[in-house]
């Protein structure tokens, strides 16, 4: 195994695979705050070389954070098929990228192959990949996903209606479910962000959405994104749950601090199974991004794409309706400006969906943050044609209680307007009845919330 490289007469010498998959990584503020970013163009440059020489079982050999110490590490190599892992561990890291990128290899290749890397490989073939490398491979590989709609069929786009309000006033909250409604949002699931986390204030929203979506046969899921444990008493309480959620990151320090564990998802996802009100198979809805370990100090040194390559390694083993990434949301300290965000966005998408994941993208930013409209906008739409799921919708892109910005309703209703998609099959027939879409376009009914009086 060589861990160095020669660059215009200076060798440079890597420390071991995290370092280089740490020194490869496009420029990111987070990696540059915990020290283990690339000092150079030039250093970058020699460790994405050094990368592209590497095998596959080197990588597999070498895991980032070892196997006996780390839970996620564990739930990714336990779910490796080493039949397709003998096949390829011959294969340096750059003989992966060209196959992704072969016009011959197609989305059953790709589905198959990704049963035996493992999730440092994803994060190092990204790394080696161009953004039209990116979404040319995210465009191939498409994956589907049942709950009460769904998620993935070719030709849709579907919306999360994010009706957030700063202090979980219902009438306020129930105004912008059907402001959502009425553009076309709402069919990945109508989630709502508690500001209260009290059980008893997460049963109240998850039973008034559950109680609209029935009064006005919605064919789509609720969900109220509180910790997985107060939606589990909620549901045990008899509170009314479609989709179970929770925040994920790709070490066990970092879960710790969000206070999840494999057993407690077991647990959640045996619960949905037999509490939930949805038809399933797939009750999980994960959210993650770029940026959650370094910000938790639980980075153990490891690049931060990496680390979200090995997030969604632990996610597939609850085999979620969706998984959205919502790098941005945390701010400069993660991801600087646009560029960064853009160039993460992309990469989370081709990574989730090398994993087979139904992957959603959130292009999101904060005040602070060096980037505005545009960045996010260019974000939405190259991911659109890389083909993504889902995106948010939030009402005038500007979340009252989360304070960052995201896709509004008007924007998912021009990015499936550009691209020629659909809502989702039962979502669309149900839009059509209320008089909101025809043939795939929005009616002069679209914002209006009179059609719910």
């Amino acid at each position: 195994m060589k861990l160095s490289c020669q660059l215009r007469n200076e060798t440079y010498y890597f420390n071991s695979i995290k370092d280089v998959l740490a020194k490869a990584s496009e420029e990111k503020s987070g990696d540059v705050m915990a020290g283990i970013g690339a000092k150079s163009s030039l250093e970058r440059m020699a460790a994405k070389y050094t990368l592209s020489e590497l095998q596959l079982k080197d990588i597999f050999e070498n895991p980032v954070i070892s196997y006996e110490s780390d839970q996620v590490t564990k739930v990714i190599y336990d779910d490796v098929s080493h039949f397709v892992y003998k096949e390829i561990s011959g294969w340096t890291v750059g003989e992966l990228r060209e196959y992704i990128l072969s016009h011959s290899t197609n989305s059953n290749d790709l589905k198959r192959l990704s049963r035996g890397l493992t999730s440092e490989m994803i994060s190092a073939v990204a790394k080696l990949m161009s953004s039209i490398d990116l979404v040319l491979a995210s465009q191939k590989m498409k994956h589907q996903a049942h709950c009460n709609t769904t998620i993935g069929e070719p030709g849709r786009l579907a919306f999360r209606c994010q009706p957030n309000h700063p202090v979980d006033n219902p009438d306020g909250i129930l105004a912008s479910i059907k402001e959502g409604l009425s553009y076309g949002s709402g069919d990945a699931v109508i989630g709502i962000n508690p500001n209260n986390e009290a059980v008893d204030s997460v049963a109240r929203l998850l039973t008034m959405s559950h109680e609209f979506m029935q009064k006005w046969a919605i064919p789509t899921q609720n969900c109220v994104l509180a910790h997985v444990t107060t939606q589990m008493q909620a549901l045990k309480k008899g509170a009314p749950v479609a989709l179970l959620f929770q925040s994920l990151a790709g070490s066990q320090l970092a879960n710790d601090d969000f206070g999840v564990n494999q057993e407690l998802l077991d647990e959640g996802y045996e619960l949905m199974k037999s509490e939930g009100t949805s038809a399933g198979p797939n009750f999980f809805y994960f959210e993650t991004g770029q940026g959650s370990e370094v910000s938790l100090d639980g980075h153990s040194g490891v690049d931060m794409q990496t680390l979200e390559a090995r997030t969604y390694g632990y996610a597939r083993r609850w085999k979620p309706f969706m998984v959205n990434n919502v790098s941005g949301f945390i701010g400069p300290e993660t991801l600087y400006d646009g560029k960064q965000m853009i160039r993460a966005d992309l990469e989370d998408l081709f990574m989730g969906k090398l994993h087979n994941l139904p992957m959603g993208i959130a292009p999101t930013y904060t005040n602070h943050m060096s980037a505005d409209q545009n960045d996010q906008e260019i974000a939405g739409m190259l991911t659109t044609v890389a083909g993504a799921n889902f995106y948010m919708g939030v009402p005038g892109g500007d979340d009252v209680m989360l304070s960052y910005q995201d896709t509004s309703f008007h924007d998912d209703a021009s990015l499936r307007e550009m691209l020629g998609l659909r809502p989702l099959t039962e979502f669309e027939k149900w839009l059509e009845k209320m008089g909101i879409m025809e043939e795939g376009r929005l009616t002069k009914y679209a914002g209006d919330l009179s059609i719910f009086d």
